[in-house]
């Protein structure tokens, strides 16, 4: 390291008591009023596709309620003992979702007369299947799966584990679509304290409850419990997973039933999403092989290598679904892409410039995208609904990056390798993906996006190059989304 990048970037291991314990109130200030100006331009700009009052209303809050709150509850919570912080964590997050369930159910019975969202197509179909999953086991029938892909054929293997678990609670809530997502926000606020366990015991305390609240506060995470979709169930799984084999790792001694719960957890994400658990099963390899000795002891990492190895061997093994899957994703890899963009190019309601997009210019941008939405497109209701949280997204993705940046520089990368496998891993897949640009598709990352956010801020006393690079951030993301706006009205020809 040289001594110009010293003076910028400090030793790992000077940080401690000297780091920011809550978001300072001149970043949430800068970041809401970056958010006014982006939509009062394109408001201005593109005047004749006003973005509709209540999608304003939607992202106001989402924008205004996050910036505030994430000052407000960090210094609220600072100094309460971690078991209450816990509770008050879990609780505080279960309000806000349940909250939104029942409001959300009402605003879709007004909106479309069921109590989906507008462009629920997926939602229907999950629905669906779970409901005619419930009847085939109220009749005794326990082959469920085999029912499934029989009444559907076009269901793949990663997509039969939604349906199952809905079908599920359908038959033990008397098909109740409300229960089904009051779990949600159960699942959803579980989710928060994982986030603030794994944040804790890799960065400290006070950054483990900035992370936490993040998550508690952040609108994506708490949009999707009202969406009859596999997300939130997905999320939940993946930080389960992250928290317990993180857990595992930095153990003195291993435990079998925890190494077997851990072992366990991706084989219900291959049930899921085929893309999720295969990064989640190859960044604990790369956890496993790079971790330091002084987080993970060699003899413990060597037996675990074993241990997994043969998990994942009888899994691939046993599971010709498994195996064909993970094999066709690695052998389509990129090469799909560039089909599904000209798709999306020629479709009703498409983007014309859509078939110019790719890994080139999805790549500079992964940690970022998607940008909000601030102006009426046809057949973009959620993403117009959901633009505030795109747009939260967006700034904190400057200090999930400075935080990595700060881990790569100081070689502390080598204490946290399976959060930031998980993370990197997955954003890769992204990258070559045809969805690299679908908010949906990151959420499952969403979480780890947070936690290293949080690590980003904490360190901004020790940084303080980070406060001018941050306002030029602001201005960067003012412009995208003013050029992200002109390309979704433009490639549509409404411009």
């Amino acid at each position: 390291m040289t001594k110009q990048t010293k003076k910028i970037v400090p030793s790992f291991a000077q940080f401690g008591d000297n780091r920011i314990h809550f978001m300072p109130k001149r970043i949430s200030n800068i970041s809401m009023a970056t958010y006014f100006l982006a939509l009062m331009a394109c408001t201005l700009l593109y005047s004749s596709h006003i973005l509709d009052w209540k999608w304003w209303i939607f992202g106001i809050i989402s924008v205004v309620g996050f910036f505030h709150f994430a000052n407000r509850q960090n210094k609220l919570w600072l100094n309460i003992r971690p078991t209450s912080f816990t509770k008050r964590l879990f609780w505080g997050a279960f309000l806000l979702r349940v909250v939104w369930v029942l409001v959300s159910y009402y605003l879709y019975f007004q909106w479309t007369n069921t109590a989906f969202s507008i462009d629920a197509a997926d939602e229907l179909f999950y629905d669906q299947m779970a409901r005619y999953g419930a009847s085939v086991l109220r009749d005794g029938n326990f082959k469920i799966y085999s029912e499934l892909i029989s009444a559907a054929p076009e269901l793949s293997f990663s997509d039969t584990g939604y349906p199952i678990y809905l079908s599920l609670l359908y038959v033990i809530f008397f098909d109740s679509i409300l229960i089904a997502r009051v779990i949600k926000a159960i699942l959803s606020a579980w989710t928060a304290v994982l986030v603030y366990k794994v944040t804790s015991r890799n960065f400290g305390e006070s950054t483990g409850r900035m992370a936490g609240i993040f998550c508690m506060l952040m609108p994506n995470l708490i949009y999707y419990c009202s969406f009859q979709l596999k997300e939130v169930e997905m999320v939940f799984l993946a930080m389960l997973f992250v928290e317990r084999a993180d857990w595992l790792l930095r153990q003195p001694k291993l435990k079998a039933m925890q190494t077997v719960a851990v072992m366990l957890i991706p084989l219900a994400l291959f049930m899921i999403r085929t893309a999720l658990a295969a990064t989640l099963v190859a960044a604990f390899f790369c956890a496993l092989l790079l971790t330091t000795g002084r987080v993970s002891g060699f003899g413990k990492r060597a037996v675990l290598i074993v241990v997994a190895g043969i998990f994942a061997a009888t899994m691939f093994l046993t599971s010709t679904s498994i195996g064909s899957e993970v094999s066709q994703m690695w052998q389509t890899r990129g090469s799909g892409q560039q089909a599904n963009m000209e798709w999306r190019s020629r479709r009703d309601n498409g983007n014309a410039f859509a078939k110019y997009a790719g890994a080139a210019v999805f790549a500079p941008m992964i940690f970022t995208i998607p940008f909000p939405t601030m102006n009426e497109v046809p057949g973009q209701e959620n993403q117009m609904m959901i633009h505030g949280g795109n747009f939260v997204k967006n700034i904190l993705s400057f200090f999930t990056v400075m935080a990595l940046f700060v881990l790569l520089v100081t070689g502390n990368w080598r204490k946290h390798v399976l959060p930031l496998a998980v993370l990197c891993g997955y954003l890769v897949v992204l990258v070559f993906s045809s969805f690299a640009q679908s908010e949906r598709f990151h959420l499952p990352i969403l979480p780890l996006t947070l936690m290293f956010a949080a690590l980003g801020i904490s360190l901004i006393k020790e940084n303080p190059w980070m406060k001018r690079y941050f306002s030029y951030w602001c201005v960067l993301m003012f412009l995208a989304a003013l050029a992200w706006n002109w390309f979704k009205l433009a490639g549509r020809g409404m411009i």
